[in-house]
């Protein structure tokens, strides 16, 4: 005669909680955004296989688009946002990290369909999971943040397309926004010579020249009206993260084999401009994509930022806010009013 046998096996213990606080946009019935901070189960996050303690985020402008019901950005409601996440290791199903190993987690699709930095924990693939470099902390890391790695990454393009501090002047544009900051202050930290253009030129030239800036310009000296194909030669290299008409204004300038890092924009998705900068002088037009960076190449640039692009003053760059402030900072940055890096404080 069979038997029904019934085994009870018991789930091994955790040292996580069983639920956390995360900030939560919801929408409304008239399409406007609601925000709360609220609790959600770790049952909820996705399926993948790292979850990270998160300590400390970043409010980036694609946040901001994200908590404003920004279907483009965000496809479903209610959602955490925040596209930047640093914090622990909880529990790693693949065996690549200890508990305990301090990460950095940026880009990707995290804070854009995947619950994202803006709550206390976050669960992701593996591949999404960078380890913190010797010399960061998690809140230092998130002074850069996404926008630091993209002027990261857009420096490296350019150095692999020939750039050098001693062939001459280097432009940063929108300065004093996240990346443009980070980009003056880094490629200054390697020796080149910047020149910061923003359209804050009086009020921000101090804290421009203060983390590295040789010269400060206006952003009309960049969006010349003239229409001429080509104009007096005169940077070598550039980040550029306004795009539109600057941007090509901005190729007509460009020295003989110069180069410009795109990533940005802010000022226009359209490019109209003709071959001649390109054919003429050389000048290349630089793509830059950090959202799917493989893994190995984010690594190494990460170890680079903590080890040549971390200056003395690097906390003077931010301002740190706790979760429950993010609704005014929201707005502030969707106005353009915040020109420091701000790190959001999730947890101790």
């Amino acid at each position: 005669r069979a038997h029904a046998i019934f085994c009870h096996y018991e789930l091994p213990p955790t040292n996580f909680p069983m639920s956390f606080r995360a900030f939560i946009v919801s929408e409304n019935p008239d399409g406007s955004p609601h925000y709360e901070i609220g609790e959600r189960a770790i049952s909820s996050l996705p399926e993948n296989d790292i979850l990270v303690r998160v300590t400390h985020s970043s409010l980036n402008f694609k946040d901001a688009l994200s908590a404003s019901i920004h279907k483009g950005i965000t496809y479903e409601y209610p959602h955490t946002p925040g596209i930047d996440a640093a914090g622990y290791v909880e529990e790693d199903r693949t065996g690549t990290f200890a508990q305990g190993d301090p990460v950095i987690v940026t880009g990707w699709d995290l804070g854009m369909n995947t619950s994202g930095g803006f709550s206390e924990y976050i669960r992701v693939p593996e591949h999404w999971v960078v380890p913190m470099p010797v010399g960061l902390t998690p809140r230092e890391a998130m002074i850069y943040g996404t926008a630091g790695f993209t002027a990261a990454l857009s420096i490296y393009r350019l150095e692999r397309h020939g750039l050098r501090p001693k062939t001459g002047d280097v432009v940063v544009t929108g300065a004093t926004g996240g990346v443009g900051s980070m980009g003056v202050m880094m490629l200054a930290e390697s020796g080149y010579s910047v020149t910061a253009s923003t359209g804050k030129a009086d009020a921000e030239e101090e804290y421009l020249r203060s983390i590295g800036a040789s010269a400060v310009i206006d952003r009309s000296e960049i969006d010349d009206r003239s229409g001429k194909p080509l104009l007096k030669r005169r940077w070598v290299g550039a980040i550029d993260t306004v795009g539109g008409e600057p941007l090509s204004r901005l190729l007509a300038a460009m020295d003989y084999e110069g180069g410009i890092a795109t990533c940005g924009n802010v000022a226009g998705n359209e490019l109209t401009t003709s071959v001649y900068p390109l054919i003429l002088r050389g000048a290349a037009l630089i793509g830059v994509n950090t959202s799917t960076t493989p893994k190995e190449l984010r690594t190494e640039l990460w170890n680079r930022i903590a080890r040549d692009w971390k200056p003395s003053f690097i906390d003077s760059m931010s301002e740190e806010i706790p979760l429950d402030q993010l609704e005014e900072e929201i707005t502030r940055i969707l106005r353009g009013e915040r020109s420091r890096r701000a790190v959001v404080r999730i947890q101790n």
